[in-house]
């Protein structure tokens, strides 16, 4: 999965998604200029890739939504609790109508998934933060069940992140390689335990793996150990979904060689499809670097095909729907109680 730079395709970035090996996209804020460019360049997109392309963004809610003008504004995750404590509001269906919301406006726009939701504790890492439901595992699963079946309703599958878990690490892996210390039985009661949860009731169709060192476990961050994936996820939790890597380009995964070398660790841990973003040269080699006995892998193309969006409908026709006026009523009526008098 690759980004492209702007509002439209380039001529290089068109040969690029015509590569083999190019299975997705994902989209930034600065992808976006109105809602008529994003439908002309997802249809551009679609129209030039080899592959049946799978379209993603961050969509999550809050500080972490790449697109903002016309779309509704969808809070944080972790404002949840307090808005349905000041506003009476039904914890389940306010919540499954926020994943309804997200996911069908993306929909409406012909891309498959957004990376949510969070599944982190909102511990003490600040890149984490109110992007979590909640400081309490159960809350999270709670609403985090909710939001999910929302997003299904809409016709959009869940990727859970950052598998087994970010909150409780203070660096971002953004910038820096975090490594939580604690011990494995502390890991897994209570940030894991989330996963191990929502993977339990089948609303889990994807999980991203978190480029953080848990020594207790493993010496590899989490995205690039067997152990993680293939003997904890896959065998121990029965997940049988997609795993997507965390951005490779990100300073938590330059530890583990250069970018083709780190591509080739993720897949062989059990990634089935691998991101690289903000790095067109790095993305380039990477597609032009694996060996072919590891880039192409029948299972791995049969999951992340099955991620693609169930829903075709316009903007227009969602914004006519009962159930968006319903939602998007109630979210203006809380957005303009938080105006000043």
């Amino acid at each position: 999965m690759i980004d492209v730079s702007g509002y439209e395709l380039t001529p290089e970035e068109i040969d690029i998604l015509d590569h083999p090996l190019v299975g997705g996209i994902i989209l930034f804020t600065r992808n976006y200029h109105d809602q008529k460019q994003l439908k002309d360049l997802v249809k551009h997109v679609r129209e030039v890739t080899r592959n049946d392309i799978l379209l993603a963004t961050d969509h999550e809610g809050g500080r972490v939504q790449r697109f903002r003008k016309d779309f509704s504004n969808i809070p944080a995750m972790g404002e949840i609790s307090q808005l349905l404590k000041r506003h009476q509001l039904d914890t389940d269906s306010f919540t499954r109508s926020l994943g309804w919301l997200m996911a069908a406006e993306l929909q409406a726009f012909n891309i498959d998934i957004s990376f949510a939701p969070v599944l982190d504790i909102n511990g003490i890492s600040e890149v984490i933060g109110d992007r979590s439901f909640h400081q309490s595992p159960v809350h999270i699963i709670k609403l985090a069940s909710q939001f999910i079946l929302g997003m299904k309703d809409a016709g959009m599958s869940a990727t859970g992140k950052h598998f087994p878990g970010h909150g409780n690490v203070l660096e971002d892996s953004h910038v820096a390689i975090p490594i939580d210390r604690r011990n494995k039985q502390q890991i897994f009661e209570l940030d894991m335990a989330i996963f191990t949860e929502i993977n339990k009731q089948g609303l889990l169709d994807a999980v991203m793996p978190a480029h953080v060192i848990y020594p207790d476990v493993d010496d590899l961050p989490a995205g690039f150990s067997r152990k993680w994936i293939q003997q904890i996820l896959r065998t121990d939790l029965g997940f049988d979904g997609v795993v997507f890597s965390d951005d490779l380009s990100m300073e938590g995964a330059l530890q583990m060689g250069d970018i083709v070398e780190r591509a080739e660790l993720a897949i062989s841990a059990g990634c089935d499809m691998v991101l690289v973003c903000n790095d067109p040269s790095g993305a380039i080699k990477v597609i032009d670097g694996l060996p072919s006995d590891i880039a192409m892998d029948d299972l791995s193309v049969e999951r992340v095909s099955g991620l693609k969006s169930s829903s075709h409908f316009d903007f227009q026709t969602l914004q006519k729907s009962q159930q968006y006026q319903d939602i998007t009523y109630t979210l203006n009526s809380i957005n303009e109680s938080r105006e000043p008098v």
